[in-house]
């Protein structure tokens, strides 16, 4: 393994990129409970960003910052053009996809059948840290089973345990970068749907764990499976950082309590706080044409496991959120939601 040191920190919490859920309103949301956290924008190909509309695919206000860009790519010259294009735009570090599991991106040999080829993901990495001199890091999973998807002779179908793991590092490190985020489940890249890969592949913890023991010099965050503020605390006792994928949409409230983290005395936001805050860019939004859904998406959750949780998701439901109506539905929750659980 490359022994070398990276000189950026590693986040206690990151918010995982996530598809048709890390927009740049979900982030915003995120944010106002959360001041520290790094967020992630959605996986965006090196070719959208190349032929595509850059302020459409790539803009996002610097009240989101920290934010990285999460790229995937299948070649250095597309992740090389992709990120002199991406220069232009405040992202904290980016950020090299190797877990995606999707039919789409595993076919044209990117997200997780990337780690097949060692290889090509040090090149690709290296390409990467030419182009910018901002943080380059990469996202992972600790296995693939690529049978049926991954047909080239000089590519690793299978890829199990932590012999593996290691082998697929020891080339990977040599273009150091600066962190690795570890998915604590193999991918499983025919049969499986993306949801499916985030659920039955077993999750091992200890494996990643032990890669950071072993490797201490790396800075090494967990991903995977982390639900609550109790488990997040143990798992840094443990490793660099953890990533929060699903609870930081099931349960968006997690994010105000893990401000706990850093400023254990703390008081988090009150929920009718954090919708105050939100009207003002709800507003802006409307008016610069934003899509009103994908706006009052990020707020599903708010009310998960208190009093009125259900009565709040009917009032936020589509059905009822239309451009003329948003705004108002949103007061009107500060008058009809139970009022010591919006205030606490």
């Amino acid at each position: 393994m490359e022994k070398y040191t990276s000189n950026i920190p590693t986040p206690k919490i990151s918010i995982a990129p996530m598809v048709d859920k890390s927009h740049r309103h979900f982030r915003y949301f995120c944010r106002i409970m959360n001041k520290e956290a790094l967020l992630y924008t959605e996986m965006v190909t090196a070719q959208a960003i190349i032929n595509g509309d850059l302020d459409k695919i790539l803009y996002f206000r610097k009240e989101e910052g920290p934010v990285a860009l999460q790229i995937a790519a299948s070649n250095a010259e597309d992740a090389y053009k992709a990120l002199k294009l991406a220069e232009g735009f405040n992202y904290t570090e980016i950020n090299l996809n190797c877990g995606c599991p999707s039919d789409r991106v595993s076919g044209n040999l990117m997200g997780a059948a990337l780690m097949s080829d060692k290889n090509l993901v040090y090149e690709i990495l290296s390409a990467m840290k030419e182009a910018t001199n901002k943080p380059v890091t990469i996202k992972h999973r600790i296995g693939i089973d690529g049978t049926g998807v991954i047909t080239d002779n000089n590519s690793k179908i299978i890829m199990e345990g932590y012999e593996d793991l290691l082998d697929f590092l020891d080339t990977v490190s040599k273009a150091k970068p600066d962190r690795y985020t570890v998915h604590a489940r193999s991918a499983i890249l025919k049969g499986l749907s993306p949801k499916d890969n985030r659920e039955i592949p077993p999750l091992d913890y200890e494996m990643v764990y032990k890669l950071k023991n072993d490797f201490n010099y790396l800075n090494i965050e967990i991903n995977g499976g982390f639900k609550t503020l109790d488990s997040i605390k143990d798992a840094l006792t443990k490793i660099d950082g953890v990533m929060i994928g699903r609870a930081s949409y099931e349960d968006c409230y997690l994010l105000a309590n893990l401000n706990k983290l850093n400023y254990e005395n703390i008081k988090p936001i009150s929920r009718g706080d954090i919708i105050k805050s939100y009207i003002p860019y709800v507003e802006e939004e409307l008016e610069r044409g934003s899509n009103v859904h994908s706006l009052a998406a990020p707020l599903q959750s708010l009310f998960q496991g208190q009093p009125g949780s259900r009565k709040f998701k009917q009032l936020i439901s589509s059905s009822n959120v239309k451009r003329e109506t948003l705004v108002p539905l949103l007061n009107n929750i500060l008058e009809v939601m139970p009022q010591d659980i919006l205030w606490k």
